[in-house]
């Protein structure tokens, strides 16, 4: 069939919802190909990685400080080791993008396998802090290869009107890592050894990865854009049924054609040459930032010492309530794997952060409270409620719409460098945070802290409005339009995919 029903239209390209609306019954749903579901649960255990990482770290550290007093007695020691992870995660993802385009999704989640295994047995054997953190960094490296690389291999194998929920899928997977890490430690609080178990059954679910993934096919779109385009077919041919995968072929053929008047290496500075690319970057790169800046991961990395800090001294009663926590963030996550393509990725991100708001004012009323000496425990609960509600407002949308939006919105081209670039950004963020909340709290304060990431929520919530633009239901092609619409003008003739895809 043709692709454009006009010069400059797009909008009955395969997969669009005009294109969709013409053929309902070529409409695919999350769960009536087991084959889609198959590719993307494999490939989100590279988020179970990533998310048991974050969770289990901050367990692991109470029963750290306990073997080692010269952990218990410095703050920047306990910062190393939870942060040394993301030093690994940031050079991890930088490479993790070139990995990508060079050899692949598959190869690339082998690797991030092979490098997570080897981190998790040096942190179990660590003799000494040192060596503790030489794995974290390992582990690190893994995570941040995962992390770029999972995203898009579900991205590229997943119908465009169920791609956000099944993108979403690996930020379930990382949300399900962080409650099964808080299961595990739990597990283990009474076993000799604690926090040696904690972090060395981390290497399981790559061991299991790895050797699934050996099983498992390479992206459609990258055989395809590699000139492999019989295997390419015969996977998408496992996806979708002939008339629509006819179609596919040929929005791919489209896309492969434009490439082609394009250079074939692209390098980091040709991103910032091209002003569609610039524009998509900033949008991707801006949602990861804010995500990490809001303070996710204070709360994920440090919430039993957060809970401590509230007044409850005990470690498995901070364990406790940190696991409630993780498994509200786990069922925040599948509420937004609903919501993510019914919703849409902008509104739900600015719904997302005005309860992130919200509750952060609440934990800083709430430390602010108990520094004023009255009533500890009332004030303790409310803590406890403030994380509740962070959890509760930010797992549907912040967690998940960061990701899923950079899985779409650049050209195929870009989408490696691109995507390792963002996830780079996503893990400095996080670096910046998890390195400083311990001293900035006692710096300043819990509240103020708390103040200070509410802060930066309504700069986030700002952001969103002005150069997110909205996704939900569009092919690659006609997401690479928006960015030519909005970089040089209405010479595209993109109105009526406007309406639908850039409506801020």
């Amino acid at each position: 069939m043709t692709i454009q029903s006009s010069p400059g239209s797009s909008s009955y390209l395969p997969g669009s919802s005009g294109y969709l609306d013409m053929f309902p019954e070529r409409r695919m749903s999350y769960f009536s190909n087991s084959y889609v579901i198959g590719l993307t649960v494999a490939a989100g255990i590279g988020g179970l990685l990533f998310g048991y990482d974050t969770g289990v770290i901050s367990g692991a550290l109470l029963y750290i400080k306990d073997e080692f007093e010269v952990v218990n007695q410095s703050s920047f020691l306990q910062e190393t080791i939870v942060s040394m992870a993301l030093v690994g995660a940031i050079i991890g993802a930088a490479a993790g993008g070139w990995i990508n385009d060079a050899y692949g999704r598959k190869k690339a989640t082998l690797l991030a396998d092979v490098v997570f295994a080897a981190g998790s047995v040096v942190m179990a054997a660590a003799p000494d802090p040192y060596v503790l953190i030489l794995g974290r960094l390992f582990v690190g490296l893994g995570v941040g290869i995962a992390s770029v690389t999972a995203p898009v291999y579900i991205a590229e194998a997943s119908p465009s009107e169920v791609r956000g929920g099944l993108v979403s899928t690996n930020v379930l997977m990382i949300t399900g890592g962080q409650f099964l890490s808080y299961l595990v430690n739990l597990a283990f609080t009474e076993v000799p050894g604690t926090w040696r178990w904690m972090l060395g059954v981390s290497g399981v679910p790559a061991v299991v990865q790895f050797c699934i993934m050996l099983c498992l096919p390479e992206s459609p779109r990258w055989l395809f854009m590699k000139n492999e385009k019989a295997k390419a077919i015969a996977i998408l041919s496992k996806i979708y049924d002939i008339a629509r995968l006819e179609d596919e072929i040929e929005n791919l053929s489209v896309a492969e054609e434009e490439e082609r008047q394009k250079r074939n290496d692209v390098k980091i500075s040709d991103v910032f040459k091209s002003k569609e690319i610039r524009l998509a970057f900033l949008a991707g790169a801006g949602l990861q930032a804010f995500q990490q800046f809001t303070g996710i991961n204070t709360v994920m990395y440090y919430s039993p010492t957060i809970v401590q800090m509230a007044g409850f001294r005990s470690n498995q009663l901070a364990l406790l309530l940190s696991l409630i926590v993780a498994a509200m963030n786990a069922a925040g996550t599948v509420l937004g794997i609903y919501l993510i393509d019914h919703f849409g990725r902008k509104k739900l991100a600015l719904s997302s952060l005005t309860g992130v708001i919200a509750s952060l004012v609440v934990l800083a009323g709430a430390f602010f409270g108990k520094s004023s000496g009255s009533s500890n425990e009332l004030f303790g609960w409310i803590a406890v409620l403030g994380l509740a509600l962070y959890i509760a407002f930010f797992s549907p949308g912040m967690g998940p719409v960061p990701w899923t939006v950079n899985s779409e919105i650049y050209p195929e081209q870009y989408r490696g460098i691109c995507g390792g670039m963002s996830a780079t950004v996503n893990w400095i963020s996080n670096l910046i945070v998890a390195e400083t909340f311990l001293s900035v709290a006692e710096a300043v304060g819990t509240g103020w802290t708390f103040v200070i990431l509410a802060c930066i929520a309504v700069l986030a919530f700002v952001f969103v409005i002005v150069y997110v633009p909205e996704t939900v239901g569009l092919t690659f092609v006609e997401v690479e339009q928006i960015w030519k619409e909005r970089a040089w003008g209405s010479g595209y003739n993109t109105e009526s995919l406007l309406e639908r895809g850039n409506d801020n």
